[in-house]
């Protein structure tokens, strides 16, 4: 089995959130990523998907979009973005999933999935580190702190069901840090329980210097995996 990273599906079946306004790559986005899913990804494999899912606002919004990535190949793990503001408690989530027989879709927050590989995956969302320009002390820094909180019961979840010689994947929306550095706490973290790879998405710049294809930094491979910046085509992170 395979597992495969992409972020910022950004789908819009049931709102009018037209993305090809951010430019013509965005045209027909939802075909494209059916078509390279389609072509790429088995039924066996396994695709992360961390988070700027849907523009819905609720959950009869995101039904629609959550129905179209149920139908693609593979098991999917779903994590929160930034933008995803039809993403409630895991309970209703579970609950949705199961009434509506999504039975591909499964959801991370605050704890982590073993594969069937072995590899291990965990996460959280992340946010804007301090040094970036549209950080701000005030609103932001209590933010940060509960996402490293959040971020350390993932990985302490890992920890118990991980075992040696396997992936060990971290799926962030964030980047772990900025364009200028490329150490924060959010590293940090990650090189004390040993991950092997970690997974970013919410970057839409092609000139942004954490466009990154499996960058090694400390142990860890780095990749950028929103969408637009990867073709529309989920990435391989794992071949095995």
């Amino acid at each position: 089995m395979k597992v495969y990273a992409i972020a910022d599906l950004h789908l819009s079946f049931a709102v009018k959130k037209p993305m090809d306004i951010f430019g013509q790559r965005w045209k027909q986005h939802e075909e494209k990523i059916r078509d390279n899913w389609d072509h790429l990804v088995s039924g066996e494999d396994t695709v992360i998907i961390p988070g700027d899912i849907s523009w819905a606002t609720t959950l009869d919004e995101i039904l629609p979009d959550l129905k179209f990535i149920n139908d693609l190949p593979g098991h999917k793990l779903l994590l929160r973005g930034n933008h995803d503001y039809w993403w409630q408690s895991m309970s209703k989530l579970t609950q949705l999933c199961r009434h509506e027989e999504l039975s591909s879709l499964d959801f991370i927050q605050n704890d982590a999935r073993l594969l069937a590989n072995g590899a291990v995956v965990c996460g959280s969302r992340g946010w804007i580190l301090p040094g970036d320009t549209d950080y701000c002390p005030e609103t932001d820094e209590k933010i940060v702190k509960r996402e490293l909180i959040r971020l350390r019961l993932s990985l302490e979840a890992a920890a118990k069901i991980h075992q040696d010689n396997h992936p060990l994947i971290v799926a962030l929306h964030y980047p772990p840090f900025l364009e200028t550095e490329r150490e924060s706490d959010f590293t940090l973290l990650m090189a004390e329980y040993e991950v092997t790879d970690c997974v970013f998405g919410h970057i839409h710049h092609p000139w942004s210097r954490l466009r990154l294809d499996k960058e090694r930094i400390s142990n860890i491979n780095y990749s950028l995996v929103a969408s637009d910046l990867i073709n529309f085509t989920p990435k391989l992170i794992v071949d095995h």
